[in-house]
């Protein structure tokens, strides 16, 4: 989780220089933005759903070769909102503002059709006009609710959603019906649909994207200690409530800019997605960005491309199912947090635990003869352990081919290091025996299975220090012998 970096460790640094984390990264990200509007056309022939092959294989080649005009326009719009979508994401993620974007992309979409209204066309600067103020009033509204009323801000969210996009609907519904002919192009931005993109558009979107960019560079560190620790940031002159609202700013232009790409429905999937994939693969934030923007492009070239395989296919559902497969990789097999490596570490535990006490049985055993005998029974682990044979004698293997036991016949004898492994786990059990009934005031009946668990995960430094503490002793509270470090007191 990226909130357990601390932010105070850095903070320093990041307010003499704040993007000192973020700096080389991002004047990249600010070059390929520079190279991709060299890409623009000037002319557009036709539409990219209109680009329609009798081959899968000629369709592909056709888009990623870029041939068409409007191929490169509807790539590139998407691949420069994934990029705003991801840096912003981000930022929405770590600060669990996830209902934000999505209740802003539904509170555009009133200004959207009043846009329209305005003008009668669906000229870009009025319908960007109108987005940006229903976003901003909505936003507004979000925080009216939570310091006027004890609503909190999940209800105030859910409110502000609700309402306003009905109010949006309610207004369409009405152009719809009084104005049929002239209404039908902004069902687009329902759904989505790359292939609906013009040149205005795309600069429209590339203007957001590079001021976006721009602002998150120049006021990174800013952005960080809001983000991680609000009442921090103000202790130190940071102004938090502006930056709040200049991130709500900036987070309604970025659903503006991508209503064209996703839709006002699954804008928000293309905020969040990316930036919850990068959360799952790493705990520092500057990767996290870099990972978000990756993601978000990647996801977004790939649903316009999906959607350029059939005619009238909205561009928003295949860039959210992309990024749904995405994150499903990323949660199933993140390194860290992954489900299946979090199985594995836990099995993989287990069976060392398995392993470790049965080592432990048998010192115990050894013990009880006062160490006459250098081996045991098989026999005698079985009772000792408690457990079915079969069980026993698969945990018996496990410690052969770890080299920590040896077997003669129906003998079992330690190695050196199992026999060292052995006196460290005793030590540990026993020192933490010693540690609860005398630190702790804990009764000696009662210390065991805490114990038990934590014998097993004690690291070496921290065995050193209860040794230390408790004086170097001899004997847990229960009189048995704690196993010296070798050569420490014999």
């Amino acid at each position: 989780m990226v909130s357990k970096q601390p932010v105070g460790t850095d903070l320093a640094k990041a307010r003499t220089n704040p993007v000192h984390s973020l700096n080389q990264p991002c004047w990249f990200i600010l070059g390929v933005l520079g190279f991709l509007f060299l890409l623009v056309p000037e002319a557009h022939a036709e539409r990219i759903g209109d680009l329609v092959e009798t081959n899968l294989w000629d369709q592909a080649a056709r888009f990623f070769t870029f041939q068409d005009p409007l191929v490169r326009t509807g790539l590139i719009g998407c691949a420069l909102l994934g990029v705003c979508c991801g840096l912003l994401g981000t930022f929405i993620v770590v600060r669990q503002f996830a209902l934000v974007g999505d209740t802003l992309a539904h509170a555009v979409l009133p200004g959207i059709a009043l846009g329209y209204l305005w003008t009668m066309t669906k000229s870009p600067l009025p319908l960007f006009i109108g987005a940006v103020i229903a976003g901003i009033i909505g936003a507004v509204t979000v925080t009216l609710i939570r310091q006027t009323t004890k609503t909190k801000q999940d209800t105030a969210l859910g409110i502000v959603l609700g309402g306003f996009y009905g109010i949006g609907i309610l207004i369409i519904s009405i152009l719809q019906a009084t104005r049929p002919s002239n209404i039908s192009g902004l069902k687009s931005f329902l759904f989505g649909s790359a292939a609906a993109m013009n040149e205005s558009d795309l600069w429209m979107i590339g203007f957001i994207t590079a001021l976006s960019v721009v602002i998150l560079v120049c006021f990174f560190g800013q952005f960080k200690a809001v983000s991680f620790d609000g009442a921090y940031a103000r202790s130190i002159g940071i102004p938090a409530q502006f930056f709040h609202y200049l991130l709500m700013l900036l987070l309604a232009w970025a659903v503006v800019a991508a209503l064209q790409a996703v839709g006002v429905v699954l804008v928000s999937a293309m905020l969040i997605i990316p930036a919850a994939t990068a959360y799952l693969l790493t705990d520092r934030l500057h990767w996290m960005l870099l990972l978000s923007m990756l993601f978000g492009v990647i996801v977004a070239s790939i649903g316009a491309f999906l959607s350029f395989l059939g005619p009238n296919l909205p561009t928003g559902p295949f860039i959210v199912l992309t990024a749904s497969v995405l994150f499903a990789v990323a949660f199933l097999f993140a390194p860290k947090y992954g489900v299946v490596p979090k199985w594995w570490r836990r099995r993989r535990q287990t069976r060392q635990i398995m392993r470790e006490n049965t080592l432990k049985a048998i010192y115990h055993l050894l013990e009880a003869d006062d160490f006459s005998q250098n081996s045991i029974s098989r026999d005698q682990l079985v009772d000792r352990r408690d457990r079915d044979s079969a069980e026993v004698s698969r945990e018996i293997l496990s410690l052969v081919r770890h080299e920590l036991i040896e077997i003669e016949g129906d003998k079992i004898s330690f190695t050196p290091d199992g026999k060292a492994r052995a006196e460290e786990i005793v030590r540990n059990h026993r020192l933490w025996e010693l540690y609860l009934t005398d630190q702790a005031n804990i009764a000696p009946d009662h210390v065991h299975d805490d114990a038990e668990k934590i014998e097993h995960i004690l690291p070496e430094d921290v065995v050193r220090q209860l040794e230390k503490a408790l004086d170097e002793p001899t004997v847990d509270p229960h009189g048995k012998e704690i196993p010296a470090v070798a050569g420490k007191r014999k």
